[in-house]
């Protein structure tokens, strides 16, 4: 029967398995008759050291009787067993290897996660597991925790990490105790790339055409001259008066301001001819011996240019029949560049091993933004223009040190972790012109009634320290039984700003012509701001009145404090049957303060016993049956308990907090099947059931008839989530196909998987935490009926997944791979449906069908492995779509735009 694999393998594990090599040999005669066999080696992996799983020999004894008497020769095959490690494996995982990442040529890892069974993709890189929001996964890398630099969200965006520094990634979907207890979808656990087995040199460099953007028309603007690397190079400072009274000072004079003008960030350019898309990446490895200890160091550093530009119809309506409120044509122009680098020292001395992890990550998006249109709050029915120029700069810095110590049968693991992110999102202009039909020019007069002009500048800084130490023993059993025990302990704390300023005149009069028709750069250039207006009380004519108050917290800080204890037993309880049981006690008390008078601070101070029992039964030489049963829980983000006003670049949607959410509390049950009918093959069927306590669900509102949807968070009562997983795996070997030469060593892989997701909000007349407010402008408890209906999906949740992948690769030699991938998803609510005199329908994605196209070909040059990949995506040209549908077929097209097919072409070498 399988043993249970090594502990310390469930939170570092790698699928970088090795073809098992056997040796048959003729030994003496037994006798006897029958067969027996060991049980499959035990697999024990350091995916940080890059290391293959280290195997035990096992023996397979056959006996075959002589002719005419009962003694035959005994052939024993003595090999080094390598077992699948999804099978062997005490939870449900799937695992990407590295291998399996190169297969999808995916530039980032959300992109290639999106291939694994229950996992889709939403917005910049957030990876939901069976169909529950980002919300309900937790991402670790190395195992450690990793904070996020988006002020949305807790979890990190996983698009910001390159696959060039990723070695393998796992997505547990069952819980163990050894995990966190903020555990509902799953747990993503990236293991980066650690110290190589032999000194190597890789370079490589690639180009990519996106038919809507490159060489189309797009709008940019100049910002600094290092804008191409993401960096600043000082055109965007903050001025020191904006941080010493953004949160509280009513209003700044021309004086003050005149310094904030940096027209290089303000004025808006047309580009007809957009550039091509490039990166390029360097790696490197040594590893040397010292002594007993084998010493490695590896380094990896990588950068990215892109253009998308994105043509949206954007709409909304506050009317029951669907009548638009609004109706923009939006052109935004995304300019992203990301830049990285790697760099791991480790060391294995005996059955030892250290390792020091650092990783930077720089991730700067630079939008150019114009919308126009003649149907808007407050319309006059003449056309306006808005123009906006915004530059986002998000940095993860993460350093870690981890150490694996064996002494025989116990095992010690320990690693100790600190990373920050940040978020710098200066200079947010915004202009709104109207179209003067008199003068045949836009105008913009400052006075509101639209045309006006805001500026807003926020930030976010994080900061994270958590460690883990991890104690196992072998207890000395006739059944392989290991005790394990541990502690955690994360410290999180944040700091998130924004203030938001709008210019007016002194008395808020209109801006008098021909100051009114001037472009943005000049209209807020110092001769318009002092000298615009024939009268004033000498402080100048345009003023910058303060809007940070009115938009909730301009300021907050919330922090996150864990301490948690578990104890695990796992082991063989019968032949053929083995379990994993355990219980995790977590502590936690989450704060956030602010610096508004209207809202209190709030604080989570909870605790909880989490149970966890998984139970497998090997019926067969090759199959197995899994159940498993726990709770987990689901804390209220830090942005979702801020009542501070923020605006989503991607949706182009705003979102407000709420602080009176509470924890959401999960159980968690599953039955799955597996048929590891041959290495690498499979096929899978399970079934899984989620019962949710208090699940936040966002709730789309409009303050007042003239502002935008703004979105809020609630908490309602209770949902159910259940559905099915299946998938399939196949290799077929094609030597003989054809009857050609080409098809010589290679083979048709053929990989499927299908998830079936149902939810349904259970909601009553509970009093419920409404992101609606007073007059005081404190969120009121409301009735959850008036919130939500029931039986609504949770938002996120697609009804129906399918991943496809066909290819033919060469199974040893040069790499030779044609891979087609092939990706569905079915409608999910992305936004609860507005209130507004009731419910209005909920908006809705229809992510649809894609088709990407992957070609790799490895060939040798003077000594050099090179690699040429090709790549097309999104072949079937599927656009994104984003509504609301009423009853009498009415669409309202909330954010829908084209999205471009895209071809890369890529030479890498190693040496």
């Amino acid at each position: 029967m399988a043993k249970p694999l090594a502990f310390g393998s469930l939170l570092l594990l790698s699928s970088s398995l090795i073809a098992p090599a056997a040796l048959a040999q003729t030994t003496g005669s037994s006798t006897g008759g029958g067969q027996s066999a060991s049980p499959p080696a035990t697999v024990t992996v350091d995916p940080a050291a890059g290391q293959t799983p280290e195997v035990q020999e096992e023996q397979i004894e056959v006996s075959t009787p002589g002719a005419g008497d009962d003694t035959g020769a005994d052939i024993v095959v003595v090999g080094r067993n390598i077992p699948n490690a999804i099978r062997a494996t005490p939870e449900v995982i799937s695992v990407l290897s590295s291998a399996d990442i190169a297969r999808t040529g995916e530039g980032d890892i959300a992109g290639a996660l999106q291939r694994v069974t229950g996992l889709s993709v939403v917005g910049s890189g957030f990876v939901f597991v069976r169909g529950l929001g980002d919300r309900y996964s937790s991402s670790l890398l190395n195992g450690s925790p990793l904070p996020s630099p988006e002020p949305l969200r807790r979890t990190v965006p996983l698009d910001i990490f390159p696959t060039s520094i990723v070695a393998s990634a796992l997505v547990q979907k069952s819980y163990s105790v050894n995990y966190p207890g903020e555990f509902g979808g799953g747990v993503i656990n990236l293991t980066t790339k650690g110290v190589p087995e032999e000194s190597f040199l890789s370079f490589g460099a690639s180009a990519g055409y996106d038919s809507a953007s490159t060489g189309q028309l797009g709008y940019v603007y100049d910002g600094g001259s290092l804008d191409w690397l993401g960096y600043d190079s000082g055109e965007r400072t903050v001025p020191g008066f904006i941080k010493a009274g953004g949160a509280s000072a009513p209003q700044y004079s021309s004086a003050q301001i005149g310094s904030m003008s940096n027209a290089p960030t303000t004025l808006l350019q047309q580009s007809d001819n957009l550039p091509a898309n490039f990166s390029g990446e360097l790696n490197l490895g040594h590893s040397f011996d010292v002594g007993g200890a084998r010493i490695g160091v590896i380094a990896s550093g990588s950068v990215s240019n892109g253009f998308r530009t994105r043509e949206a119809t954007q709409q909304d309506t506050i009317d029951a029949s669907g009548a638009l409120r609004s109706d923009f044509r939006t052109v935004l122009t995304d300019n992203r560049i990301v830049t990285n680098g790697l760099i791991g020292l480790g060391a294995d001395f005996g059955e030892h091993k250290v390792r020091w992890t650092n990783v930077y990550i720089h991730d700067t998006l630079k939008q150019g933004r114009l919308a126009t249109a003649t149907v808007y709050p407050n319309s006059s029915g003449d056309r306006i223009m808005q123009q906006n120029t915004n530059w986002f700069a998000r940095q993860l810095i993460d350093t870690q040190l981890t150490g694996e110590f064996k002494f025989g049968d116990l095992g010690l693991d320990v690693r100790g972790s600190y990373a920050n992110t940040k978020r710098d999102s200066p200079y947010e202009r915004s202009f709104s012109y109207r179209f003067d039909q008199n003068a045949q020019r836009y105008q913009n007069n400052l006075n509101g009634l639209g045309e006006n002009a805001f500026v807003a500048f926020s930030a976010l800084n994080e900061d994270l320290y958590s460690g883990q130490a991890d104690l196992s023993y072998k207890l000395p059993t006739a059944r392989p039984i290991t005790v394990s025990a541990g502690y955690y302990y994360s410290d999180t704390d944040r700091t998130s700003t924004r203030y938001n300023f709008q210019y007016r005149t002194f008395d808020q009069s209109a801006l008098p012509a021909p100051y009114s028709y001037l472009r943005p750069d000049y209209l807020l250039s110092g001769g318009t701001i002092n000298g615009a207006c024939a009268a004033n009380d000498g402080g100048g004519c345009i003023r910058l009145f303060n809007l940070s108050g009115a938009d909730g917290a301009a300021q907050y800080d919330a922090s996150l404090r864990i301490h948690a204890g578990y104890g695990q037993l796992e082991g063989e309880i019968a032949d053929g049957l083995r379990a994993t049981v355990g219980v995790r006690y977590e502590t936690a008390k989450e704060e956030v303060t602010t610096s508004s008078t209207s809202f209190q601070g709030t604080t989570l101070d909870n605790d909880y016993f989490l149970p966890a029992a998984t139970v497998t039964w090997n019926f067969a030489p090759d199959m197995q049956f899994r159940v498993h049963g726990s709770k987990t829980i689901a804390r209220p983000q830090f942005r979702e308990l801020a009542p501070q006003l923020y605006r989503d670049f991607d949706s182009d949607r705003q979102f407000f907090g709420n602080p009176q959410l509470k924890d959401s509390q999960l159980t968690n049950a599953e039955a799955r099947y597996e048929w590891f009918f041959a290495r690498d093959q499979r096929v899978t069927v399970a079934g899984f059931y989620k019962h949710i306590k208090n699940p936040i669900e966002q709730i789309g509102f409009f303050p007042n008839d003239t502002s935008p949807l703004q979105t809020g968070f609630s908490s309602a009562p209770a949902a159910d989530l259940y559905g099915a997983e299946f998938e399939a795996q196949k290799y077929i070997p094609l030597d003989t196909a054809f009857g050609s030469d080409f098809f010589a060593g290679r083979r048709l892989l053929l990989i499927a998987n299908y998830t079936y997701t149902q939810s349904k909000l259970k909601v009553g007349d509970e009093l419920v935490p409404s992101p609606i407010q007073n007059g005081s402008g404190v969120p009121v408890l409301l009735p959850a009926n008036q919130l939500f209906r029931d039986g609504a999906p949770l938002t996120g949740q697609s009804d129906h997944l399918i991943n496809a992948q066909i290819g033919i690769d060469r199974k040893t030699g040069v790499v030779s791979q044609l891979t087609m991938l092939f990706t569905y998803a079915s409608e999910r609510v992305t936004n609860r449906g507005p209130i507004s005199g009731g419910f209005l329908p909920d908006i809705v994605e229809k992510p649809g069908i894609k088709l990407d196209i992957v070609a790799r070909q490895g060939f040798k040059v003077r000594g050099a492995e090179l690699e040429l990949k090709l790549e097309g995506r999104n072949l079937t040209g599927t656009k994104f779509q984003e509504f609301q549908k009423f009853d009498d077929g009415t669409r309202v097209d909330v954010n829908t735009y084209r999205l471009g097919r895209t071809f890369t072409i890529g030479l890498s070498a190693k040496l």
